[in-house]
């Protein structure tokens, strides 16, 4: 008795079914065009699900936070913008994230910049007066809580974050006066809100000519020196403002086009020869050092501008 492999022959019985055992075994190898058009089609699905999950998620935080940043009572401002600088955190590290962010503040009730300058950034004489029409009217007058030191930091935090994430927000603040809005605040507000005012002011003044000219013709670099000469203000203050002013000067050194030029000459007046021409020669402290290094030579340069402002 001989016995067949079971796929050896196409022939009856129970080896009919070898020939197409046979056919399936030969073209098992062989790859198929229609599964590789299938897994392109899913990855394109899964992409775009994951893309639109990720823009729910920024508008939805974006949304919560402007809701209560842009309430009646300082608590609710504050929870809104530590709402809002976590966002922008979680943001800053995903470059998909920034565009998506960038796509948002197309949106006008998304955008952040307005917010903050209708709210906590909002001027005194921005609020509504008071009125007897108001007193015994039908409709009650809204007034908003005054921003507490931290609120108020805590806004331009957020603002500092938004204009180096996003360029255009830098055109925002303009169209609500940013500049003069923070001059003021660095002029009037404590210690806590004059670091968090000269941080936006580097982030709004970059790449913006608009922001720039906007800083000479509102005083800016009068409040500046004032702040740093002033022998009773907090020493940190008076360092960062120093800190302030090289970074300024180390980004405009050469420059001949307006507001540039008249730089100089506005630090000459103000400090005088011998101390503008020191702040111009240490505001080239090295730009192939690393981060910590630079800082580091900032602080050292500007430490030497205070001694010779106070000699």
């Amino acid at each position: 008795m001989y016995l067949k492999e079971p796929w050896s022959e196409g022939g009856d019985g129970d080896g009919g079914g070898g020939g197409a055992a046979s056919a399936a075994v030969a073209g098992f190898g062989q790859p198929p065009l229609q599964r590789d058009d299938d897994s392109a089609s899913v990855g394109e699905l899964v992409a775009a699900l994951s893309r639109r999950r990720m823009y729910r998620e920024v508008t939805l935080s974006l949304r919560s936070g402007l809701r209560d940043a842009a309430a009646e009572f300082s608590f609710l401002r504050l929870r809104g913008l530590r709402k809002l600088l976590k966002s922008l955190q979680s943001i800053a590290g995903n470059d998909a994230a920034i565009a998506l962010f960038c796509q948002s503040q197309s949106i006008p009730e998304l955008q952040v910049v307005p917010v903050l300058f209708q709210n906590t950034l909002r001027q005194s004489k921005d609020q509504p007066k008071l009125k007897l029409d108001h007193i015994f009217g039908v409709e009650p007058l809204k007034i908003n809580s005054p921003a507490t030191d931290s609120e108020m930091a805590l806004a331009l935090r957020v603002l500092e974050g938004c204009c180096l994430i996003h360029r255009q927000s830098r055109d925002l603040a303009q169209h609500h006066n940013g500049i003069k809005v923070l001059v003021n605040i660095l002029s009037t507000r404590g210690a806590l809100e004059q670091g968090a005012c000269l941080d936006a002011f580097l982030s709004l003044m970059v790449d913006s000519s608009a922001n720039q000219r906007e800083f000479e013709i509102s005083g800016g670099y009068e409040t500046v020196v004032e702040c740093m000469k002033d022998v009773e203000a907090d020493e940190s203050i008076r360092l960062k403002c120093g800190e302030f002013l090289l970074l300024l000067l180390g980004q405009v050194n050469g420059r001949a086009e307006p507001p540039f030029a008249a730089m100089h000459g506005n630090l000459t007046r103000l400090v005088g020869e011998k101390c503008a021409s020191l702040m111009w020669a240490a505001s080239q402290f090295g730009s192939t050092l690393d981060p910590e290094q630079r800082q580091m030579a900032l602080s050292i340069q500007a430490r030497r501008v205070l001694e010779a402002l106070e000699t």
